[in-house]
């Protein structure tokens, strides 16, 4: 990709537990609309919880709005026979591409992970399936700050990048990170390695501090210094905090683009203010 290219947008949505939730969720993506984004993902709740509700979102809103869906498929507490049994009904509805994840246990991302006697233990496995299956745009995830298991082995990270993508990934979408520095290195330990793996950047606009500590620890992802000092004494005050993590988000975003990123990737946490309002300050607006 050259700098006169644009990168991808994207946006990730979760299904929501209860209808008055869904409501809300269709009323943001309207919003979001305005992006004219390349793709949406639809994400699975903390261990697959929400897979029926994940399937009927993604295909409603391929329906509704014509735009890709990345639907995310997770091992957690399938079969075999039921993974290919939902790819199969991805396919019939029109999904052509899917984020193919292990997944985090129903404990969360530290539990103990406990394999279905039937099922996958990796995503490398859930790729190949897809691969196999046929007809997929296969995603995966990468780890700027490190996968949990590798311990912060970034040649460890890159070998299983790299086994994945010789499976059948074509693309990779990153966790949410704060340091460009990482995203970096991540980008160029894979060259150095003969990879073509495009990695799609993933962006958390700052909304809420409690929300943003608690997805840190869950996803093992530090908070830098740096970050936490600018919202302090601001917890109480949700224009200041949104207003903020606007910025950082914002500055993050163009020295990826200055960059060549390929794509940028906002987990919007199912709201629409702050990625409209950081898509705009990058002139990445588009028409209809």
């Amino acid at each position: 990709m050259d700098n006169s290219q644009k990168p991808t947008l994207s946006i990730e949505l979760f299904p929501p537990k209860d209808e008055a939730g869904e409501a809300k969720l269709w009323e943001a993506i309207e919003r979001l609309r305005a992006i004219h984004t390349d793709f949406v993902s639809v994400t699975y709740g903390a261990g697959g919880s929400t897979r029926d509700r994940t399937i009927r979102i993604a295909e409603e809103f391929t329906s509704r709005t014509g735009i890709s869906t990345v639907a995310h498929l997770t091992c957690v507490g399938s079969t075999r026979d039921e993974l290919a049994s939902i790819l199969d009904h991805y396919k019939n509805a029109g999904i052509s591409s899917i984020l193919a994840l292990r997944g985090d246990p129903a404990g969360g991302p530290r539990a103990e992970w406990v394999s279905h006697p039937d099922g996958f233990d990796h995503a490398d496995q859930l790729v190949k399936l897809a691969s196999d299956r046929g007809g997929f745009t296969i995603g995966v995830a990468a780890f700027p700050n490190g996968h949990p298991a590798s311990h912060g082995n970034l040649h460890k990270d890159i070998d299983v990048l790299i086994a994945k993508e010789q499976l059948g990934a074509t693309f990779a979408t990153t966790q949410f990170f704060f340091e460009f520095e990482k995203y970096e290195a991540l980008v160029a330990g894979l060259e150095a390695r003969g990879s073509t793996l495009p990695v799609i950047a993933g962006i958390l606009p700052i909304t809420n501090i409690k929300q943003l500590n608690r997805m840190a620890e869950l996803d093992g992802t530090p908070i830098p210094e740096s970050i936490l000092k600018l919202f302090e004494g601001k917890e109480g005050d949700p224009e200041a905090v949104r207003e903020i993590g606007t910025t950082i988000a914002t500055e993050l975003s163009q020295r990826l683009i200055a960059s060549s990123v390929p794509g940028l990737h906002f987990y919007t946490m199912n709201t629409s203010t702050a990625t409209l309002q950081i898509v705009k300050n990058l002139g990445l607006s588009r028409e209809a």
